[in-house]
């Protein structure tokens, strides 16, 4: 089956983190199902998600892994001027919610599994899909923990990603935590007998910012990113009821982006202590001043050394005489660090598309993905490694 029709059918999906991707999977499964290759679907604790798991080729013996997520972000408030859960081909592009990140290469693995089936294949080709990976590659590690537990582990992971089919051979780590700025509330007519949470979450800000500063000063460096050293980052504010209320209550969430010389773990326990200072100077108008910071996500970043057999391996399938890293994170980070597993990144399309409305892949890039994997599927007949 083509790749660019089972993307059509993978975008007319709505599968958005927040909803269910269940409809897809069960396309999937039928589809690899119907070509004889028997899956395995690993449920979210609720039930409401799935990841899926499949492997053509000989039993008891490592393979080379596909990995691709199945959730997209959302379309709210974004001025798409074409249907985004309905694929359109126009002009050499293919437009829809997660034609580039990434069911573009969900759909070019998809045709790679089916070719598979009728091939006599020496060294096996596994299939990952996850699920919440927009969230924070959170559904991939029930798919991890399975692996972990099996006789076989893969000998490499190619995560799909788009990178306009470059080899990518890391990307930075990412620790997202959520500052809780205690004050005390009052009248905004006696505000300086109250302790305004907000005033609190100002000079935590500052602290994050001169933070980023130091890092960008004297930090360590990684010419391999368009940013070179680690980033801190704050999102979202949320504080206050009314303008005559002084707020008691003030959440900051913020995010550490790390290369792989500095530790993520260090830099938070420095805003930490910086936190402990502001809310101590803070005590002599409240006693009850507080800066509590809890972590809500976080991921490891990926490194893999771009003269190992795994990237070789990958640049010779592209054809690729360079490697490059990139912004964004993956599932590839956890793959390494959980699984043993060598990740690679290379997938058609631009991130510059993604998260975007008119998202699209270009069919060029598609059709170099399928090449690509053709190219795989004759080394893993002649049992590479």
């Amino acid at each position: 089956m083509d790749s660019i029709r089972i993307l059509e059918r993978l975008i007319a999906f709505p599968t958005v983190s927040r909803d269910s991707n269940l409809d897809l999977i069960g396309y999937t499964a039928d589809l690899l199902e119907a070509s004889g290759v028997a899956c395995q679907i690993v449920h979210s604790t609720d039930r409401h998600k799935a990841n899926l798991f499949a492997t053509i080729g000989p039993a008891g013996r490592p393979g080379v892994m596909l990995s691709g997520h199945t959730d997209v972000v959302p379309v709210d408030g974004q001025d798409w001027t074409l249907p985004p859960f309905e694929m359109t081909e126009r002009d050499g592009k293919l437009y829809g919610r997660g034609a580039a990140d990434m069911k573009g290469f969900a759909a070019s693995a998809l045709a790679t599994c089916i070719k598979a089936s009728r091939m006599a294949l020496r060294t096996p080709l596994h299939l990952a899909l996850s699920c919440d990976e927009e969230v924070g590659c959170l559904g991939v590690r029930d798919l991890i923990e399975m692996l972990s537990a099996a006789p076989q582990r893969p000998l490499l992971c190619i995560v799909g990603e788009p990178t306009n089919m470059q080899v990518a051979t890391g990307h930075k780590g990412k620790l997202a935590a959520r500052a809780v700025c205690r004050g005390r509330e009052g009248h905004s007519a006696l505000a300086p007998l109250a302790l305004n949470a907000i005033h609190l979450g100002c000079d935590f800000v500052r602290a994050l910012r001169d933070e980023q500063e130091r890092l960008a000063r004297d930090g360590a460096r990684d010419g391999d990113y368009d940013i070179p050293y680690t980033t801190v980052h704050v999102g979202k504010i949320n504080a206050g009821v009314a303008l005559n209320i002084v707020p008691n209550l003030c959440h900051i969430d913020f995010e550490i982006r790390n290369i792989a010389a500095d530790d993520a773990a260090s830099i938070l326990d420095r805003l930490r202590a910086a936190a402990v200072r502001i809310a101590e100077d803070a005590a002599s108008i409240a006693a009850e001043a507080a800066i509590d910071i809890e972590i809500t996500n976080t991921y490891p970043g990926l490194d893999t050394p771009a003269a190992s057999e795994a990237v070789a391996f990958v640049k010779s399938l592209t054809g690729a005489n360079d490697t490059m890293k990139v912004a964004f994170g993956t599932e590839g980070g956890l793959f390494s660090r959980d699984l043993g597993t060598p990740a690679v990144v290379c997938g058609p399309g631009s991130m510059a598309q993604g998260h975007k409305p008119d998202e699209f892949v270009s069919v060029e890039q598609l059709r170099r993905c399928d090449a690509m994997l053709d190219r795989l599927l004759e080394r893993l007949t002649d049992g590479w490694p």
